[in-house]
């Protein structure tokens, strides 16, 4: 038997089968049972391999994605599953993804004053949206819990909070109220020079803040300003709204406060029904000093119905319109 130039058999047993060149395309095998061709390719996996570094090492990152499907999208936005594949993404902002609501989400989903994306855009760069006392024109800006969304065209302000099902509402309130927000303290911290700042939950940076104010309370901030004008101490006795957790929506008193150490703080509260709950710290955001809030709340005021007292109440709106 004959093989071609350059080409020998080997058993199938001889450790010197690997030691051929790489340039060799096949390698002819003799075996008891015949000649076999066995198609060995070591060059061309060599190369492809090559290739594949070579592609990988000078490929950049592709930095963050720039879609978001529509059933990945936050349940509190209400969208409609057959609205579409896709749902806006948030853009960076103040508020996380997962906790904010998109400004064409408040134009078009909530407030009907558009009904298309594009309309979303000629009312934004019109300049007639106004978040926090400051314009917006990106449809994608990530307002959030306590934002106020102003539309002077209209005489309307609205403020973004939760019902007691989770989910944001935009709760009109007057012009006097328009003019502040209430922000959660995250830190508080000394920078250079040693002057004192601290930072709130919606990523604002105050410098020389009271000396009394610590993390956990709630300062009162003039959008006009963007100074502090008064605080709320995170204490036994004030009341909270939750803005996390099964319980969010809720409004009560803080009753306890348990401390663990290596873990979640956990507090106690009683909504105006007297029905108690417990959620972490980090749930919870102070809305004013005793029993009354300093913003107004929004339809239900914060207590959460069961399903048979909702069942009731419906019941008795639909009797008084039949009367």
């Amino acid at each position: 038997m004959s093989f071609p130039a350059g080409h020998k058999a080997l058993p199938v047993h001889d450790p010197n089968w690997s030691k051929l060149p790489l340039t060799t395309s096949y390698i002819y095998i003799f075996t008891g049972l015949g000649l076999c061709f066995t198609p060995f390719r070591h060059s061309l996996k060599e190369k492809s391999t090559e290739a594949r570094r070579r592609r990988e090492g000078n490929t950049m990152a592709r930095g963050l994605k720039k879609h978001l499907k529509r059933l990945n999208a936050p349940s509190h936005w209400m969208l409609d599953k057959l609205g579409g594949a896709f749902a806006p993404k948030p853009s960076s902002g103040p508020h996380k993804s997962r906790e904010c609501l998109p400004l064409i989400l408040i134009l078009r989903n909530r407030l009907k004053y558009a009904l298309t994306y594009r309309e979303v855009i000629a009312i934004l760069m019109q300049r007639h949206i106004l978040v926090d006392g400051k314009v917006r024109t990106d449809k994608t800006y990530p307002s959030g819990f306590m934002d106020v969304v102003s539309i002077p065209k209209t005489n309307e302000n609205f403020r973004l909070l939760y019902d007691t099902k989770g989910r944001f509402r935009l709760h009109s309130v007057r012009d006097e109220e328009a003019k502040f927000k209430l922000c959660k303290v995250r830190s508080v911290q000394f920078g250079q020079k040693g002057i004192p700042y601290l930072n709130t939950y919606d990523g604002r940076t105050i410098r020389y803040p009271d000396p009394l104010i610590k993390a956990n309370d709630t300062v009162k901030l003039d959008l006009e300003s963007n100074k502090i004008t008064d605080f709320i101490k995170f204490d036994v006795g004030n009341v909270v709204m939750v803005t996390g957790g099964r319980n969010r929506g809720r409004v009560g008193v803080i009753k306890n406060r348990e401390k663990h150490k290596g873990s979640f703080e956990t507090i106690h509260i009683q909504d105006a029904t007297g029905h108690e709950f417990a959620t972490r710290m980090g749930n919870v955001f102070t809305i004013g000093k005793g029993t009354k809030p300093w913003v107004s709340l929004p339809k239900g005021k914060g207590i959460k119905l069961s399903i048979i007292e909702e069942a009731r109440k419906r019941l008795a709106t639909q009797a008084g319109a039949a009367a």
